[in-house]
This record gives structure tokens, C-alpha cells and sequence, in this order.
């Protein structure tokens, strides 16, 4: 039961638990809101939209399986792929033979061209099970194409333009299309042969018999299927439709785990400080308390019962507006096309409870902490030093403070030395090892900067020099008021200067490396090759090139720490020759005079981290995960500007969706002819089109460093207003010597000027630490940090720093005027 002490305290002292209690509130909201988003992205599914009368389908993973050292150290790892995976059309008669199966229904779905038009073919089997209906006609037959195009009408002939060239049919039927696009259905075997995937198919749907139940059909289908396809009931067909919930899935964990973690520790930790200082500031009542016989257990006891009577409410409060954040930004992840639209948020007790459950188990531990030794020391030694700011260090937090920070300096060393992303991995843990270091360090930290920062302080006048006498004196109070600033810099100023500085390296590959005149970007499902030789054949165009356009997933890593990462990947239409005209590649090893079948270039960075070089083989996935080692015969230096690999759209066409080109590349003027192709560009709308898209990417960063610097500036805030009103016999004592209300507040804003200043110097060194080694391994270059960007970094602390401080100084020296003191 709490105690009577505990709920006097509260009662009759409540402001002395308002920082706690905010602190407290905002750790749960973070908490909440990246639990959210962890269990939603745990438990993604989305009704499905094609399959949705399919009972049962079978289909390939969309996610491919990467397997990285051995034994002990064996970890595995499951990438989405850039494209749909498919699997064998052998398949349908297996899953068709099964006991309880009424039917099984090779699915396909590919682009074709008619009339310069962008049409969705399918086979004519699937209708069973998407539900069309024949307008006019009959179903059609190899050779013939049933259409739901207007003006379309029976037995005429049409063209389709398919992944092998143009096709000539018959129209045996039309349809009304459910979306009013326009849809060709062609004979089952006739979609499978055309689709460019010969022998492979999207998915089987597979429908039951009378009676028969899903569960059961489902047994029966991948009893019959075993590894070769996964089978599907409920929303989990959705994932047979594409790699969108894959996508979403890997997102939602990723921030709510990776940044999650990282921001609850952050949040935590932060809280944790505060709930620390508030034990610390009411050192005096513990010190009376042991005076007059209370002992060690009932002040521990005391100071657990105020965390379980504060820590709840605090987080229960605060998972509200934790809520709100994650519905937020789950909303503002779907608008952006991030996430699927049928997509929901999932809220349920777990994080809630966790949230309120970490917010209780912080103050605990914090508290715990921070009473150990008011509780245990002798009470006449209590009293004194409850009075003057005892100046040994801990021989714990010491030791490990010093360790934290020789270890940030070694793995900046370590990053320094390193490639790729093994140099960005070692880069993250620098900022953590330094702001564990800052936080366990902080009186050291804030001793030192009172030193440093109060030598100019000294000579500013009475009121400078008080304030740099008096953070020497208080250099806890001080590290509490500096380690929220560290971590607003450090944080944002990582999170925001890495995109910066990618974005810039980007900008400065394409303005020099896009050397074509005009670029023309593809609607719909693309150019053909025939457009490809049109364009190239167009009056006073000189060279011109397709480009196919999409991801490959390749190995990097180092040891048994190794994944597939999504590298930007074009597919070559036409000469290498023609290539280098219309792009300058920066070609640092091998050459690209003769990119042929089973050949691929590849960035320079990349290579790097793949560990491959000119000459060897590059183990890789192919967009729907078909394993491939191409020989590489160049690397290169504009990757992150131009595509990070190139390839001939040969070997690429038969593993995408569309097997067209996306973008044409010309040298010379641009013809009339051209325009029909798609949107006409010059390089430099192509380039900012292209800065465009990188921005809507760096979205996410920016938000991260919303959310933690945000955090860290309130905690900030809270933090100084604590110490200021924790401060009014010693405000109201300068008053009754003789110091005037100016003088007071004076020496306040030269306090918060050093306490933001030391926050801004530390945290920007922190950034700087992590941001070499770490821009230096994905790009090759310095990091760009953008004066006023920065600027207005420093701006707000400082301003924050001021206004926190000022205001709870003016009215705590309302409250002790000379007369009252």
C-alpha cells in the first residue's frame, strides 16, 4: 500500500512532480506510438483485390530468403522483391487434381500495347474467379483476344504489341470492364506463352467443390505443392498479389522496431534523467528525513510508492497522444503510396500497456538510483552535502562513461577505414556510444564545459561571471539541462544532414553524368523496342538508347553480417557505344565498350560492399528473385545519381512485370516524333524531376528527426524549467544582498547561453563523428551541411534554451521579491 509520505508529497507538493510527470508522459508516447506502428507492420494484411472470389491461391514468396554465415553465427534474413516471384505453370495440374478441388486457374497478368495504348492482358480462365461477363461474342481461342475497349467490336482484327513484338488477333468477344480500363483477355495458353515468361504464371487460383471448406482445400493444395508455391485463404491472398504488403510490412517494423528502439532508449533515458533530478532536488527532505530516524528502506519505499503513484497516470496520459502520432503517421505514410490503401492501423492493449509499463519500470530504476546514496549515508553527511554539491564522481557510472566514449572513438576509427555499408553500420553505433558517454559523463561533461565556456564569461561582468561561477559549483544540474540538448542536435542533425548529403553527392552525379539532350519518360506500360529504333531513327537524332528501369537485391555486408539491399538497376536497349554518348558512367575500373549477355557494371561503392571486383562473378536476385552471377566487366562512380547497375535488358526483361523500356536517352535535337513516345525532357527538367522524387523520399528521415528532436527539445525545456524553479531560495537570496531584478535575469540568460551553447557544440560533434565515416562510405564524400539549415538548428536550441529558462526565472523571482525572501 503507498504510504502516507509518499502521498503527502504528492498532495501537498505537486509541482514537484510536474517535470516527472511530463517527462514520463512523453517517454509513453513514444513508446506507444513506434508499438503501434511495430505491431501493425507484425500484423499487416490487407483484404484482397483480384483474388478476392479465389478461395484458395497459390503462389510464389514474395520476399526473398538470404542466409549469411554458419553455425552459431548463421542468421537469416527475408528482403520484399522489387518484382512478382512466379512460379511453374506445371503447377495447375497438380493443385487442379487434389481431392475437394472443383478447378485450378493458371493466373497472368501482363502489359501489352494497342494503338499506342496501355492495355492489362490476362488470361481468359481467370474470369471464372474475377467474375467479367461477354458482352458480345464467345470466349476466345488460341489466336483471338476478347477486348473491354471502347469501339471494340466482334471479329475484327487488332494488334497487340507484347514483350516478343507485335501480335496479330481476332476479337471473339468484348466486355464491360469493372474500372472502365482497358483489358484484353487472350487464351490461357496464349497469355502464358506471351507474357514474357514463358512457362511461368502469377499465381493458380484454385476452387473448391461443393462443401468442401478453405482450410481443408488448403491442406489438400499444399500437401500437393509442397515447397514449390505458398498456398493462401483469408487476407493473406493479398500477399499473391504483389510485394505492396511485403513492403509495408518491412517499413512499419523498421520504424517501429530499428527507430523505435533507438528512439524509446533515447526517450528512456531521457525520462529516466528527469525522474533522477527530481529525486536530486529534494536531497534536502531526504537528508531531514534521515535526521530525525527514517531509514534507508522507508526513503526507498517512499520513492517507489511516488513512481507508482505518478508513473501510471503519466503514462496513461500519454499513450493517447501516442496514438494520435502513429495514426498520424501511418496516414501520412499511406498518402504518400508508402503503404497499401486497404491497409488499417492495428491499436490493441500491447504497446499501450507497455508504454505504461516502461514509464512505471523508468521511474523505478531511476528513482532507485538516485536515492541509493541520500538513503544510505550518514544523516549529518546528508545534510551538508544536500547543501553544497559533493564533487567525487561515481565509480561506476565513471568507469562506464569513459569506456562508452573510448568505444565511440573506436568505431569512428573503424568507420574510417571501411566501404559501403559496412561503414555506415559501424557509423550508427558512434552516436550512441557518445551520447551513452555524454549521459553517464554529464558532470564531468558540464564541469568541463563551465570551464572552458566560463573563461570569456569571466570577463562579461558580475552577472556573466556569477553565472560561470555558479555552473562550475552545480555541474549536475548543469549536465541534466545539457544532455536533452546533445540529443536534439545529435539526432536531428544526423537524420537530416545524411539525407543532405546524399541528395547533394546525387545532384552533383546527374548534373554530371546525364549527357543526353532529351530523355523521354514512358506512360503506361512503356516503350517498346520498335519505339526504341524509331527514336534512334528520328531526324537529327544522333544516338538514343532504352533504358528499363528497376531494383536488383544484392548481397553486402561483411562475415556473417550480410543482407540484400535494393540496388537501382537499368536494363540496356540498344549499343554500350550509344550509352556512353548520352551518359557519363565516370568508369573507374574494367570497360563498358561491349556490355553483352551474362555482363553487368555495376557502381563502384556497391562493388565495395559486395566485395567484387572487375573480372569476378556478382552473386545477385534478379527482381523476382531468380538467382543470377553475371561477370563484371566495369565498375563506376555516378551510381547514386544514374543507376547503381547496368545490365543489357536481355538478360533482365524476362524477370519483370513489363519488359518494355521506361525511358528513352537521345543525343541531338528533338523531333516531333519523339513526343509520341511519352513525356519529352531536356536534362535539366529530367534532373530536377529527379531531385523532386528524393525529396518526397527524405520524408521519412525528416520526420524521424521530428519526432526525436521534438522529444528532446521538450525534455529539454522540462529539464530547465525544473533547475530555474528548483532555484527560488537562491534567486530570492541574490535579491536580498542587494543583485537587481536585471542583474538576476542577466546572469539566468548567461546560463542558459552556456548550457545551449555546450548542448550545441557537443551534439554537433557527436553528428560530425558519425556523419564522416558514414557519408564517406556510401558516397566517397565529405557531408553536406547546410549553413542555414544548421544555423536555424543552433537558432532553436539557443532560443529554447532562453525562453525555458527566462520565463520560470521571472516568475520565481515574482514569488521571492526582497521583502518575501
Amino acid at each position: 500500500m503507498p504510504n502516507g509520505l509518499a502521498r503527502a508529497a504528492i498532495r501537498f507538493k505537486p509541482s514537484a512532480f510536474v517535470g516527472t510527470f511530463v517527462a514520463l508522459m512523453m517517454a509513453a508516447m513514444i513508446v506507444s506510438a513506434c508499438g503501434i506502428l511495430l505491431e501493425t507492420g507484425a500484423r499487416a494484411s490487407v483484404p484482397p483485390t483480384r483474388y478476392a472470389d479465389a478461395p484458395v491461391v497459390a503462389a510464389a514468396d514474395q520476399r526473398a530468403h538470404f542466409v549469411a554465415g554458419s553455425g552459431d553465427s548463421r542468421s537469416e534474413s527475408a528482403t520484399p522483391l522489387p518484382d512478382r516471384a512466379r512460379i511453374d505453370n506445371s503447377l495447375v495440374k497438380k493443385a487442379g487434381s487434389v481431392p475437394g478441388a472443383r478447378t485450378a486457374v493458371a493466373d497472368v497478368t501482363f502489359p501489352v500495347q494497342s494503338g499506342g495504348r496501355s492495355v492489362t492482358a490476362h488470361g481468359w480462365g481467370s474470369t471464372s474467379f474475377t467474375g467479367e461477363k461477354l458482352t458480345a461474342g464467345r470466349a476466345p481461342q488460341p489466336g483471338e483476344v476478347v477486348l473491354a475497349a471502347p469501339g471494340a467490336s466482334v471479329g475484327e482484327r487488332t494488334t497487340l504489341t507484347t514483350a516478343d513484338g507485335p501480335r496479330d488477333f481476332r476479337v471473339s468477344g468484348t466486355v464491360r470492364a469493372a474500372d472502365g480500363a482497358p483489358t484484353a483477355w487472350l487464351a490461357d495458353s496464349d497469355a502464358v506463352r506471351l507474357s514474357g515468361h514463358p512457362g511461368r504464371i502469377d499465381a493458380i487460383a484454385v476452387l473448391p467443390k461443393d462443401g468442401v471448406t478453405d482450410d481443408a482445400l488448403k491442406s489438400q493444395v499444399a500437401r500437393a505443392l509442397g515447397t514449390k508455391a505458398d498456398v493462401h485463404t483469408g487476407d493473406d491472398r493479398s500477399e499473391a498479389e504483389g510485394s505492396e504488403v511485403a513492403y509495408a510490412q518491412e517499413m512499419l517494423t523498421g520504424i517501429g522496431g530499428s527507430f523505435g528502439g533507438i528512439a524509446t532508449m533515447v526517450a528512456m533515458f531521457t525520462a529516466a534523467g528527469t525522474v533522477a533530478l527530481s529525486v536530486g532536488q529534494r536531497a534536502r527532505e531526504y537528508a531531514l528525513l534521515r535526521a530525525i530516524g527514517t531509514t534507508p528502506r522507508q526513503i526507498r519505499r517512499t520513492i517507489a510508492t511516488e513512481a507508482l503513484l505518478v508513473a501510471p497516470l503519466a503514462g496513461a496520459v500519454g499513450v493517447l497522444p501516442g496514438i494520435a502520432l502513429a495514426g498520424w503517421w501511418f496516414g501520412q505514410l499511406k498518402e504518400k503510396g508508402a503503404i497499401p490503401g486497404g491497409l488499417d492501423l492495428s491499436v490493441s492493449f500491447i504497446p499501450l500497456v507497455s508504454a505504461v509499463g516502461a514509464a512505471v519500470l523508468t521511474a523505478l530504476l531511476a528513482g532507485y538510483a538516485a536515492a541509493r546514496r541520500p538513503s544510505r549515508i550518514r544523516p549529518g553527511q546528508a545534510l551538508s552535502e544536500s547543501s553544497v554539491e559533493r564533487l567525487r564522481f561515481g565509480w561506476i557510472r565513471t568507469p562506464l562513461g569513459i569506456a562508452a566514449a573510448v568505444g565511440g572513438c573506436v568505431f569512428a576509427g573503424v568507420a574510417s577505414s571501411l566501404t559501403g555499408d559496412d561503414a555506415a553500420n559501424a557509423a550508427l553505433g558512434i552516436v550512441m556510444l557518445f551520447m551513452l558517454a555524454v549521459a553517464l559523463l554529464g558532470p564531468l561533461v558540464a564541469r568541463g564545459c563551465a570551464a572552458l565556456f566560463g573563461l570569456p564569461l569571466r570577463g562579461a561582468g558580475a552577472s556573466a561571471s556569477l553565472a560561470a561561477a555558479n555552473s562550475r559549483t552545480n555541474a549536475r544540474r548543469l549536465a541534466s539541462a545539457i544532455t536533452p540538448i546533445v540529443l536534439a542536435m545529435a539526432f536531428s542533425s544526423t537524420l537530416v544532414f545524411m539525407h543532405t548529403s546524399e541528395d547533394r553527392v546525387a545532384a552533383d552525379q546527374q548534373r554530371e553524368g546525364i549527357t543526353a539532350d532529351h530523355i523521354v519518360s514512358a506512360s503506361g506500360a512503356g516503350v517498346t523496342s520498335d519505339g526504341v529504333t524509331k527514336a534512334a531513327r528520328a531526324p537529327g537524332v544522333t544516338s538514343a538508347v532504352g533504358l528499363l528501369k528497376t531494383s536488383v537485391l544484392v548481397p553486402v555486408g561483411s562475415g556473417g553480417d550480410r543482407w540484400l539491399e535494393s540496388a537501382s538497376t537499368q536494363g540496356l536497349t540498344g549499343s554500350s557505344r550509344d550509352l556512353a554518348k548520352v551518359q557519363d558512367l565516370d568508369v573507374k575500373a574494367g570497360t563498358m565498350a561491349s556490355l553483352g549477355k551474362g555482363e553487368i557494371a555495376v557502381d563502384a561503392k556497391l562493388a565495395d560492399s559486395a566485395h567484387v571486383r572487375t573480372g569476378e562473378r556478382m552473386t545477385l536476385r534478379m527482381p523476382d528473385g531468380t538467382k543470377a552471377s553475371p561477370k563484371v566487366v566495369a565498375t563506376y562512380g555516378r551510381g547514386l545519381g544514374l543507376s547503381q547497375v547496368t545490365l543489357p535488358s536481355t538478360d533482365l526483361k524476362h524477370h519483370v512485370t513489363s519488359s518494355f523500356s521506361s525511358e528513352i536517352w537521345t543525343k541531338g535535337a528533338a523531333p516531333a516524333a519523339l513526343t509520341s513516345l511519352g513525356t519529352l525532357q531536356d536534362r535539366e527538367g529530367y534532373a530536377t524531376a529527379q531531385s523532386t522524387d528524393r525529396q518526397v523520399n527524405a520524408w521519412a528521415n525528416a520526420v524521424m528527426a521530428a519526432v526525436l528532436g521534438g522529444f528532446a527539445a521538450i525534455a529539454a525545456a522540462n529539464t530547465l524549467v525544473m533547475t530555474v524553479l528548483d532555484r527560488r531560495r537562491e534567486l530570492g537570496t541574490l535579491r536580498l544582498i542587494g543583485s537587481t531584478r536585471r542583474q538576476v535575469m542577466r546572469m539566468v540568460r548567461w546560463e542558459a547561453l552556456l548550457v545551449a551553447g555546450a548542448g550545441i557544440v557537443i551534439g554537433s560533434a557527436i553528428a560530425l563523428a558519425t556523419l564522416v565515416p558514414m557519408m564517406n562510405g556510401l558516397t566517397g564524400e565529405s557531408p553536406y551541411i547546410p549553413p542555414l539549415l544548421y544555423g536555424s538548428f543552433a537558432a532553436a536550441a539557443l532560443a529554447l534554451g532562453l525562453a525555458a529558462t527566462a520565463l520560470p526565472a521571472r516568475a520565481a523571482l515574482r514569488e521571492s521579491s526582497p521583502s518575501g525572501a
